[in-house]
């Protein structure tokens, strides 16, 4: 008995192999599958159910325009469109329970924005030559894709690749019986952290949150925990934000590569979503453990917390930067903002007496962020840690403000 649909996704004219040995795995373990054609110039062996003409329609274009663009990028980028627009239609109408896409650069460039099109939850899996590579930039990743390498696979079956493109369709098969849905009923909170060994808020707000009916979501603030943050704000899918661990901020104005994206504390704000921020960490820069460390930070203070992420402590000038950067994003929120800023440390290594305390830092920061916060912005400067209970009371009191009868009024 066939149970879940799949929609499989591909450039027919130069993959039919592989991906009708894709669509064949599901079917085999007792899925159904619907095929999307992505191509421009060629034809599949046989009918896909969605043809090409259908998808580059779907965006408003045509395959003779894509054509005619002389232009494979932008050709494929006619593709992209209507492939999100089409996959996203399919799936308020119920036709599909997962995705699965398989390509090269240019299968997964357009991969990566029908995964963005879909709703939480939804399995989104691609299968693809430059998985985990540096080539895909955290914002283009919605918050639960899945990827798996394509390996050995680029012209035609063999064993190598079929090893892969087998465990992939297992995994968006299997992930299509198995995911358990958001409950759209009951209102979620995204909040920001590190572990608890830098920042302790969440061990009180979580309990008291879900006391007061609310879901909590709390996201790792290392890069990808942010873009999924991100991701989803963008969604709308938050009540409200505790956006209490600002510090990709820093890595993005400082140029690390772990990064959640230009768009940090920005889609909260863009989606009327009410925020609470605390610029948690906002003076760590994280850079990749085991590659080189660049020699602009030599006389910086630093933390090497594990083998894969070493921490540097911004220098006081430096932090004026970054108080820029969360003034001018959080200036363009259409929703209501309160800013907490305790003054007596932003992470558990910058207490008094601490290995990376940094109090001049901390005082350029809060002068510069102060100095210019815009009139939509209410601040709130307490003489505590942010781990301390008043920190997290502070926090509690502007949330019961907004909050009544379990929902937030913004």
């Amino acid at each position: 008995m066939s149970d879940k649909t799949i929609l499989v996704i591909g450039t027919y004219d130069t993959k039919d192999d592989e991906l009708s040995f894709l669509a064949n795995m599901i079917r085999e373990q007792g899925g159904q599958v619907v095929t999307m054609d992505v191509s421009v110039l060629g034809d599949p062996s046989k009918p896909c159910n969605f043809a090409k003409h259908d998808v580059a329609s779907e965006g408003g274009s045509s395959i003779q325009a894509a054509i005619d663009s002389g232009d494979e990028n932008k050709a494929m980028q006619i593709m992209a469109k209507g492939a999100s627009l089409l996959a996203a239609r399919l799936h308020r109408e119920g036709r599909f329970d997962g995705m699965i896409v398989l390509g090269g650069t240019m299968g997964t460039d357009l991969a990566l924005d029908v995964a963005s099109a879909l709703p939480l939850g939804v399995p989104k899996y691609i299968v693809s030559t430059v998985s985990f590579s540096p080539l895909i930039p955290a914002e283009r990743l919605a918050a639960d894709t899945q990827m798996i390498l394509w390996a050995g696979g680029l012209y035609g079956l063999n064993s190598v690749c079929k090893a892969s493109l087998s465990q992939a369709a297992g995994a968006v098969l299997g992930a299509a019986r198995a995911v358990q849905l958001p409950d759209p009923n009951k209102p979620l909170i995204g909040m920001m952290s590190l572990g608890t060994s830098a920042l302790k808020y969440v061990i009180p707000l979580k309990p008291a949150l879900e006391e007061r009916g609310f879901e909590v979501a709390v996201f790792h603030a290392t890069g990808m925990g942010g873009r999924a943050f991100e991701s989803l704000a963008a969604q709308g899918a938050f009540a409200c934000v505790f956006d209490f661990c600002t510090q990709e901020l820093g890595n993005h104005v400082n140029g690390s590569n772990i990064s959640a994206g230009a768009d940090r504390l920005t889609n909260a704000g863009a989606n009327g979503t009410p925020q609470i921020v605390a610029p948690g960490c906002y003076d760590l820069v994280d850079v990749v453990g085991w590659q080189p460390i660049a020699d602009k930070w030599d006389k910086h203070l630093k933390h090497a917390h594990n083998r894969l992420l070493t921490s540097i402590v911004l220098e006081a000038a430096e932090t004026k930067l970054v108080a820029q950067a969360h003034v001018y994003r959080l200036a363009h929120a259409k929703g209501p903002v309160e800013i907490i800023l305790p003054t007596h440390g932003l992470g558990e290594w910058d207490r008094e007496g601490a290995d990376l305390h940094n109090p001049d830092g901390l005082a350029a920061f809060l002068a510069e962020l102060e100095a210019s916060l815009p009139d939509n912005i209410q601040a709130h400067r307490l003489a505590c840690h942010i781990n301390d209970a008043e920190f997290s009371d502070k926090a509690l009191e502007v949330f019961d403000g907004w909050c009544a009868d379990g929902t937030v009024v913004s």
